[in-house]
């Protein structure tokens, strides 16, 4: 499985892109799952159900299951290694918010946010962008063109639809 993290400052368009790389990915034959690194504490089952109940009775873990799919509802904090661990083979995984990690990273950067660009970071493989960038030493690719960003990233993460789980 290739990785790739997709970070910048909050409100810069990670989960938008992200939202549209994964079609267009997944439209050229590529199999894409994605993990996401909230900075705060969110619920992630509802209060009052049974799945809730369980983990509150003191379950270290929860499946919910139906027909069509599942969620694991989990208590205990867990490394990006052992999430990583824990997918099915795919040949892409997008990890959004994990800007620490030593993986090919793609930074996204919006100029009105009025903050710092995202280099030097010596795993920065581009940076996609709302405004031209002169100074980026990677190549910069405009936002909102999100078909050239997956066809840049095909190429540059050795990215085809065969040999890459």
């Amino acid at each position: 499985m290739k990785i790739l993290a997709v970070s910048g400052w909050s409100g810069s368009g990670k989960t938008t892109l992200i939202a549209a790389l994964i079609p267009l990915l997944s439209a050229r034959g590529l199999s894409v799952s994605t993990i996401k690194h909230a900075h705060h504490n969110v619920v992630l089952d509802k209060p009052g159900k049974d799945s809730y109940v369980h983990a509150e009775a003191g379950a270290q873990e929860v499946i919910l299951t139906t027909g069509g799919s599942f969620a694991l509802f989990s208590r205990r904090p867990a490394s990006l290694e052992a999430l990583l661990n824990r997918l099915l083979p795919v040949d892409l995984v997008l990890i959004e918010g994990f800007k620490a990690e030593p993986f090919p990273r793609l930074g996204v950067y919006r100029a009105a946010l009025g903050k710092s660009t995202p280099w030097p970071d010596k795993d920065l493989l581009a940076v996609a962008a709302d405004t031209p960038l002169p100074d980026c030493p990677v190549p910069t690719l405009h936002l909102n063109e999100p078909d050239r960003i997956a066809d840049f990233l095909i190429s540059a993460l050795g990215l085809n639809k065969s040999g890459n789980r």
